[in-house]
């Protein structure tokens, strides 16, 4: 419950706000009077993977819109503004649970959202050891969208085709029926991929369905750039 408002928090579901801070702020406060609470019970450690993959991803935020409020992606951002002092709580967190022996799925996600906040650009971000994770999720977990993570990640260090014929899975998958992510994820790879005509459809496919109007302006105005005639 305390991942999904925060989840909510981050990236809000509908409406013409990306975040909902206080949803997000709240989830962060609770997690950590649970934490403090649980710290010698069964399960602390992913009690702490939660708290830390809550952090790290959060300080992220002030990175995550421009001036007029649109969504800026991760690959983008201008990490000289995310929150170290909450990148280096959570990468204490994650160093902790991990070197406990028994690891869950909020441990994992925790790893990953570090691997992230650790990479000094972009480019520098370790995507093997991404894939890996996700590799490691998807047998823990049966959740779609840790096969669309894992989808990407395949992207990032195989290339494009890899990633796009692990998606065709998650065509079947009637949890994700009409999700935008699964439009939006295939138009970046098509874009990757150079099949720009694939990826403006699979954009405003994906636009159409979103009910966050911040998403719904980035997929548009991902789509418009790729009609521009130096794209074509």
């Amino acid at each position: 419950m305390l991942y999904l408002i925060f989840s909510e928090g981050y990236t809000s579901s509908i409406g013409a706000d990306l975040h909902r801070s206080d949803l997000s702020n709240e989830a962060i406060r609770l997690t950590r009077a649970v934490h403090n609470l649980s710290s010698s019970a069964e399960g602390a450690e992913e009690v702490a993977g939660l708290l830390a993959l809550m952090l790290l991803t959060d300080a992220r935020r002030p990175a995550r819109t421009g001036p007029d409020g649109e969504l800026i992606p991760l690959a983008e951002q201008d990490r000289s503004l995310w929150d170290r002092k909450a990148i280096a709580e959570g990468l204490a967190l994650v160093s902790a649970t991990l070197s406990r022996g028994s690891i869950g799925v909020y441990q994992l996600q925790a790893a990953i959202a570090a691997l992230h906040d650790e990479a000094a650009r972009a480019e520098d971000t370790d995507w093997p050891q991404i894939l890996a994770l996700y590799g490691l999720l998807k047998r823990m977990s049966d959740n779609p969208m840790v096969t669309l993570n894992h989808a990407i990640a395949a992207a990032m260090v195989h290339g494009p085709a890899v990633g796009l014929e692990l998606l065709e899975a998650l065509d079947v998958d009637e949890r994700l029926a009409g999700h935008y992510r699964l439009d939006a994820v295939r138009a970046h790879l098509c874009e990757m991929a150079g099949d720009h005509a694939a990826a403006i459809a699979h954009y405003l496919a994906a636009a159409s369905r979103t009910t966050s109007v911040p998403e719904r302006n980035y997929l548009t105005t991902q789509a418009s750039k790729l009609r521009l005639p130096n794209r074509e």
